[in-house]
């Protein structure tokens, strides 16, 4: 049996409320609570839930981007929180992220190409010629043209900007990519070709991904496994036709009666 890329146990980030003069701690806000998942090489578990519900700050948290309280998150079966800052660096090749926005994700004065270059410069990886060759074959597998290297974010759509994005998140050649409401800021007919195209890198590459949705329509046809969580804890999780068919918990439910049906 292979080994998960990313385990998460028992996962806890507080945020302390501070009051007073003083600035003394008398509480804590627990925007994730005890949240246990696998994520399996080609794989897609999806975090559903509505906002405020700590889903984005697990997604967060397994990126290093927010250091758990208590928990563990191992990497390959490697707790990163025993890592060394070498290691450490490694990792983040292996797991990237897609936000939301793709608009405040580029800088408007950098063209497409160098955004997606950077990740490559930052890392040292190559020379500029392969650089720029990496570049061309990233833009080919997102299905934008070469063409489009040279210009800049204002000069794309909203989907034409994530696609941009995801080749970024692809440059460093990762295991997995963390995507943080990756479609929700995009019309409803792009979010259909970007879902698609996720689903073709999967395919292709042999991605696993974290889906992070408040929707569950989004995610039902991309998620493998399906946690749903509310006020920082799962209340309900499995395989995804077992959610959508038997949901036991109520605001599982609730979710599902809130999907459109044609």
């Amino acid at each position: 049996m292979s080994t998960p890329i990313v385990s998460v146990r028992e996962l806890k980030v507080h945020f302390p409320i501070r009051s007073g003069i003083m600035g003394r701690v008398t509480d804590h806000v627990r925007a994730v609570d005890g949240v246990s998942f696998d994520l399996m090489p080609g794989r897609t578990v999806a975090i559903v839930g509505e906002s405020g519900s700590g889903k984005s700050t697990t997604g967060y948290a397994v990126m290093g981007m927010q250091e758990p309280t208590e928990g563990q998150i191992l990497i390959d079966g490697r707790d990163r929180a025993r890592m060394s800052r070498s290691e450490r660096m490694a990792t983040m090749r292996r797991l990237q992220i897609v936000f939301q926005d793709p608009v405040s994700a580029l800088n408007p004065r950098m063209s497409a190409a160098d955004s997606i270059a950077e990740p490559l410069q930052i890392h040292g990886v190559g020379t500029a010629r392969d650089r720029r060759i990496r570049v061309q074959k990233l833009l080919d597998l997102v299905g934008l043209p070469r063409s489009a290297g040279g210009k800049l974010p204002r000069e794309f759509s909203g989907g034409q900007k994530q696609r941009i994005v995801i080749a970024r998140a692809l440059a460093l050649d990762p295991q997995a990519v963390i995507c943080d409401e990756a479609v929700s800021a995009l019309d409803v007919s792009i979010q259909s070709q970007i879902l698609n195209l996720f689903l073709d890198l999967q395919s292709e590459l042999g991605l696993a991904y974290i889906f992070i949705s408040h929707d569950l329509s989004v995610v039902r046809h991309i998620a493998d496994d399906i946690l749903v969580m509310r006020a920082g804890k799962v209340v309900e999780q499995g395989p995804t036709d077992d959610i959508f068919s038997t949901a036991r918990h109520e605001y599982t439910r609730q979710l599902l009666a809130a999907v459109p049906r044609l």
